[in-house]
């Protein structure tokens, strides 16, 4: 069985974002990530003295206990300090130094894949809980289709942004359009890409904001033997996104959530994917770059930032990046689902790897692989697009596949207007 330390051999992306670099600049040291998910293991190595209290919405009072091992594995790729001399063992996050608001959520799971649900009602009232907690990044690697504009988890997430919180999202896993929260107008909506930078086939594409790594991701997983696993999914993605936002907001205390947007957004960059300008549909405004954006020199802009944000007029379009000073109505989208919310990541539910064949499988698997390990929820990624002509209440059913939508129109500028945070990508460095 493969060792912890061979575990952070696996770790790619903190290679790629060259993270000994970055972590001279900042660590995410005095910032609170919420991890809204199915708990997160506080006595997994990789995790201990990170995990602060937190709250458990399935009524089992238990906030550290992870069954499934998702929310373990997002709160390590965020916080991790990995273990051992020096902890140079285990999952070692991209904000070693950032503390973790466990807020647990009750995930059932069916027969197979469609059927697994999430508990809408707990998770958005996790939001607030995060909220009143301190936290200044809420990380959603879920997919949830009655989370639409104008509905109650929606309000939730505009709470979120009223008091000063950045909210991150996973885009999804099949290929589809990006689905709610990840939509909702000012969430940052993160898709994946791989060891070469290029977008996953199965990350859902249109209002994506930003790309970070989401393919063959080592993390910590409770569930099974090892205590590890490897996994595709936006999940990953959205987890490197919070933990990016951390390290901003730790350098950067003085600035507004809108502007430490504004520095992810203006640092990001195509890296390796030559010709895309942005809003890109797949990459949107870049792949993140914490190094870029800890200390490349960028005005503080509003402080609203550069997201389009809720209007009292319910709009569909998600946080398309719009010129600072930007009041114009958001363009609007219908998305159409039967719909649902779960977690959003192949690892736990579509390719989880026991880490004991981990390299085999860095070696064999590309984009998509199946795996049926401990935790494992089954081979079909996220599906849910959109939104049903009357909100469901409770649990949400799994939602099935939806055509792709298409990237509006960012508000207040017409398709031939060239978009301010067009990037043009670096030939090197993060």
């Amino acid at each position: 069985m493969a060792s912890a330390d061979q575990v952070r051999d696996a770790q790619w992306p903190l290679t790629v974002y060259g993270a000994e670099k970055v972590w001279k600049t900042s660590q995410g040291a005095g910032v609170t990530v919420a991890v809204i998910d199915s708990g997160v293991d506080s006595s997994h190595p990789d995790l201990t003295g990170q995990v602060l209290p937190g709250k458990d919405f399935t009524g089992a009072g238990k906030p550290h206990e992870d069954n499934i091992g998702h929310g373990t594995a997002m709160a390590s790729l965020i916080a991790g300090h990995g273990h051992g001399a020096n902890g140079s063992a285990g999952v070692m996050g991209l904000a070693p130094k950032a503390k973790i608001l466990p807020v647990r959520v009750s995930v059932t799971r069916g027969v197979d894949e469609t059927d697994s649900k999430i508990d809408t009602a707990g998770w958005v009232a996790g939001v607030r809980f995060a909220v009143e907690q301190g936290a200044e990044v809420i990380n959603l690697s879920l997919d949830d289709s009655s989370a639409y504009p104008g509905s109650k988890a929606a309000e939730a997430i505009e709470y979120a942004q009223e008091h000063d919180v950045v909210v991150v999202a996973s885009t999804g896993n099949d290929g589809g359009t990006v689905n709610y929260p990840a939509a909702l107008p000012g969430v940052v909506a993160a898709a994946a890409v791989d060891k070469d930078l290029a977008p996953w086939s199965k990350s859902n594409t249109g209002n994506v904001i930003v790309a970070a790594p989401g393919v063959e991701v080592a993390q910590a997983d409770p569930t099974t033997r090892s205590g590890y696993s490897v996994a595709d999914g936006t999940s990953g993605s959205s987890a490197y996104v919070s933990a990016i936002v951390a390290l901003l907001r730790s350098k950067y205390p003085d600035l507004t959530a809108g502007q430490i947007i504004n520095r992810l957004i203006k640092s990001a960059s195509f890296l390796n994917n030559e010709g895309r300008t942005a809003p890109d549909r797949e990459l949107g405004y870049g792949i993140a770059r914490p190094g870029t954006a800890l200390t490349m020199d960028i005005a503080k802009g509003s402080k609203q930032g550069p997201l389009a944000q809720s209007q009292p007029s319910t709009s569909t379009n998600s946080g398309a990046a719009s010129d600072d000073n930007d009041s114009s109505t958001q363009a609007k989208k219908k998305k159409k689902s039967s719909s649902g919310g779960f977690l959003l990541i192949a690892g736990i539910a579509a390719a989880v790897v026991v880490i004991g064949i981990l390299f085999a499988v860095l070696r064999n698997r590309r984009n998509g692989g199946s795996g049926d390990g401990p935790g494992s929820g089954g081979g079909t990624p996220s599906h849910g697009t959109g939104y049903p002509p009357q909100p469901p209440a409770g649990y949400q059913s799994y939602p099935n596949a939806a055509p792709n939508q298409g990237y509006p129109t960012p508000p207040g500028q017409s398709p031939q207007q060239p978009n301010p945070y067009t990037q043009q990508p670096p030939h090197q460095g993060q």
